[in-house]
């Protein structure tokens, strides 16, 4: 059984930063390849970024390209995502993904990742 955990999500002030994190237990964290996503209220979920884990090579949607940035620590199984200068527009409820590989695809594609977290709660205000 593959669970993930994530937390760190919480109120923050536009402007601000926040670091969510994502563990993950019940399988080899240092083979997977990890995505994070959001839904906003009202909205479909979307692709926020993701990284792999043969190269470490990430991944990020537009709209938070030069303000998050994903991390692996595979000592630990865990994946964080840090979130700088945060926008209300950021306010969603953050997920986090295992791709283990055997389903390909685009790493921004839902489709392909096998397990999801429960998500965290992330509220900027304005």
């Amino acid at each position: 059984q593959v669970q993930l955990v994530e937390s760190g999500g919480g109120l923050v002030q536009a402007g601000g930063s926040l670091r969510l994190s994502c563990a993950v237990f019940g399988r080899t964290f240092s083979r997977t390849n990890m995505g994070w996503f959001r839904q906003a209220p009202g909205k479909e979920r979307e692709f926020v970024g993701a990284v792999t884990w043969s190269s470490g090579r990430t991944y990020y949607a537009d709209s938070v390209k030069g303000r998050f940035t994903i991390s692996r620590d595979n000592a630990k199984n865990t994946v964080y995502l840090q979130m700088n200068s945060l926008t209300p527009e950021d306010t969603a409820i953050y997920y986090c993904a295992v791709n283990g590989g055997l389903i390909s695809g685009s790493y921004s594609s839902q489709g392909i990742y096998e397990y999801w977290g429960q998500g965290t709660q992330v509220t900027v205000s304005s």
